[in-house]
C-alpha cells in the first residue's frame, strides 16, 4: 500500500493515528484508523462503571433537546467517570483515565467509535450503508475513502439512528423508516432503515463545522476575490436582497453564512432553517429559529411557512431562509420584500439563468413580477474532480428576468473576472443611499482594500472578523486606523 497522508486526531488523553493509503488494483483509497487498544482486564472495569453510571446519572428525554443541558451532562458524566476510575484503576497514567473517560461518554452518549471520526477536521461526511460493508467518510483533499470501521449489525445501525431521534423529539421505526435530523453539536443526520433502503440501514451524517468558514477565509482559500467579495458587502450594507444558488454541496450555506457578517450589528436578523446550519458572531442581533416534525399523533407540526409567517411579526430587519422549496414559502418570502424587509435565502440552481427559471416553474411557480424583486444571485460551484468550491457567478436580475452577469469565475485560470457592468445595483444604492455612480466605486474600492488588509493581517475567527464589520459601521476611522 502507498501511504498519501497520515496525521493524528486527539482523543483526550490518548491520540488515533490516521493513513490514507492506496492499494493497487483499489478504485477508491483507504482510511485507515488506529486506536489506542484497552486490555481486556480494563474493559471488564469499564463495563462495571457504566452500569453504575446507568443507575446513578438517569437521563431524562428532555436533557438531550437543550444543548446547554446536554453539556452540563456530559461534563457531569465525564466528572462521574472519572472519578470511578481514579478509584478502581488508580495506578493508570492520567491520560489513559481521560481515554478511559471519553471512551465512556462516546459509548453512553454517542456512536461508539464513530465520535472520533467528528473528532477529524478533515472529514465532511460521515456513512453508514449498512452493517455488510465498511464505514465511508468524505474527505475534504482526497473525496470519499473506505474506512476501516464496521458497525456489526442492522440492529445497531437501527439503535443508533433511534437514538438520535430520541435526542430531539423524531420517531424513526418501521411506519416511519426516513428521518431527517440533527445532533447537538449542529452535524446534520439522515437516517433510513431496510427495506427502503434495500442493501441494509443507513445513516448519512454532515459534519457541522465547529469553527464556520469567513468572508476572509473564502478569499484566502480562492473561493472568491476581494473585489466580487466587495461587491457582496455593498449589497448587504445597503438592504440588497440575494439568493445564494448551486449545486448540492457547493458551498451555500457557508457562503451565506460568511456574507451575513457584513449585516450592521444594529439590525435584527430573523433566519428560518429546518436543521441549523448558520453560525453568526456573537456581535449581531440574530434570532435563530428552526422547524419541527409532528410527533406520533401527527400533532405538534412547526413548518418554514409557519415560521416565515411569525417572523414577520418579530420586527425583523433581515429575513434569512435555508432554502427555497416550495410556492407557498417563496411567495411569504418575496411578501416580506415588499413590507420592506431585505431577504437572502439559497437555491438549488446550478447557474443564475437556473435559477431565474427554477423560480418561475413548478413547485415554486411564483409569477414574473415577484421574481424581478430579487436584485441579486450568486451562484456557488463544487468542482468534485479536483475538490473545490468557487463563487462561479454575482448576477443582476433585470426587467423581463434578463439576467446581467457582473462577475463570472474561469475554470482554465482558476480567476473570477469581470464579465459585465452593473445596470440595476447602482440605481438602487443611489435610491437607498443617494451615492452617485463614483462615489459607489470608491465605496466598493474601499470595501475591497479593508477586506485585502483583514487577509494579510489573517484575521479570520467569526467573531474577531465580526467585531470588525460592526466597527465599520460605527466608527470608520477606528477600523481604517486598526487595520493601519
Amino acid at each position: 500500500m502507498k501511504v498519501l497522508d497520515s496525521y493524528k486526531i486527539p482523543c483526550d488523553g490518548l491520540d488515533a493515528n490516521v493513513e490514507i493509503l492506496w492499494e493497487k488494483g483499489d478504485f477508491v483509497p483507504h482510511y485507515k484508523l488506529t486506536i489506542p487498544t484497552v486490555e481486556k482486564g480494563t474493559m471488564i472495569v469499564l463495563e462495571d462503571i457504566k452500569q453504575k453510571l446507568t443507575l446513578e446519572l438517569p437521563i431524562k428525554a428532555e436533557g438531550y433537546s437543550n444543548a446547554q443541558e446536554y453539556e452540563r451532562i456530559v461534563t457531569e458524566f465525564k466528572q462521574k467517570a472519572k472519578k470511578m476510575i481514579d478509584k478502581l484503576l488508580p495506578n493508570l497514567d492520567e491520560n489513559i483515565k481521560n481515554y478511559l473517560a471519553f471512551i465512556l461518554i462516546s459509548e453512553m452518549l454517542g456512536l461508539g467509535r464513530i465520535e472520533i471520526l467528528f473528532r477529524d477536521g478533515e472529514i465532511e461526511e460521515i456513512v453508514i450503508n449498512g452493517s455488510n460493508e465498511p464505514i465511508w467518510v468524505y474527505h475534504k483533499r482526497f473525496g470519499w475513502l473506505k474506512t476501516n470501521l464496521i458497525v456489526n449489525s442492522e440492529k445497531q445501525i437501527e439503535n443508533y439512528a433511534k437514538m438520535i431521534g430520541r435526542r430531539i423529539g423524531r420517531t424513526i421505526n418501521m411506519l416511519h423508516p426516513l428521518m431527517d435530523a440533527h445532533l447537538m453539536t449542529g452535524d446534520r443526520v439522515n437516517a433510513t432503515l431496510f427495506p427502503i433502503s434495500t442493501t441494509g440501514n443507513t445513516i448519512t451524517i454532515r459534519k457541522f463545522r465547529r469553527n464556520p468558514f469567513t468572508i476572509i477565509d473564502l478569499i484566502e482559500n480562492g473561493t472568491l476575490d476581494a473585489k466580487s467579495a466587495a461587491l457582496i458587502w455593498e449589497a448587504m450594507h445597503y438592504e440588497v436582497s440575494i439568493i445564494v444558488a448551486g449545486g448540492t454541496a457547493s458551498g451555500k450555506t457557508t457562503f451565506l453564512n460568511a456574507i451575513l457578517e457584513f449585516v450592521p450589528p444594529n439590525q435584527r436578523i430573523i433566519s428560518i432553517e429546518d436543521t441549523r446550519e448558520l453560525n453568526l458572531p456573537r456581535y449581531l442581533h440574530w434570532v435563530p429559529l428552526t422547524t419541527r416534525e409532528p410527533n406520533q399523533e401527527g400533532k405538534g407540526e412547526v413548518t418554514m411557512l409557519d415560521l416565515l409567517v411569525n417572523s414577520l411579526r418579530m420586527r425583523p430587519d433581515r429575513i434569512v431562509v435555508g432554502e427555497i422549496r416550495r410556492q407557498r414559502e417563496a411567495e411569504v418570502l418575496f411578501e416580506a420584500i415588499h413590507t420592506g424587509h431585505s431577504v437572502y435565502a439559497t437555491l438549488h440552481a446550478n447557474t443564475a439563468e437556473d435559477a431565474v427559471k427554477r423560480m418561475v416553474s413548478p413547485p415554486i411557480n411564483l409569477p414574473e413580477e415577484e421574481v424581478e424583486d430579487i436584485p441579486m444571485v450568486s451562484v456557488m460551484f463544487r468542482n468534485r474532480r479536483i475538490g473545490i468550491r468557487r463563487l462561479f457567478q454575482v448576477s443582476e436580475i433585470l426587467k423581463e428576468l434578463k439576467v446581467n452577469t457582473v462577475y463570472q469565475w474561469d475554470s482554465k485560470s482558476d480567476k473570477i473576472n469581470k464579465v459585465g457592468e452593473l445596470k440595476r445595483f447602482n440605481k438602487l444604492i443611489e435610491l437607498y443611499s443617494g451615492l452617485s455612480d463614483e462615489e459607489i466605486k470608491k465605496d466598493l474600492k474601499e470595501k475591497e482594500e479593508i477586506l485585502k488588509k483583514m487577509v494579510k493581517h489573517k484575521i479570520k475567527g467569526v467573531d474577531e472578523v465580526g467585531r470588525l464589520f460592526s466597527l465599520y459601521y460605527v466608527d470608520k476611522a477606528e477600523l481604517l486606523k486598526v487595520l493601519k
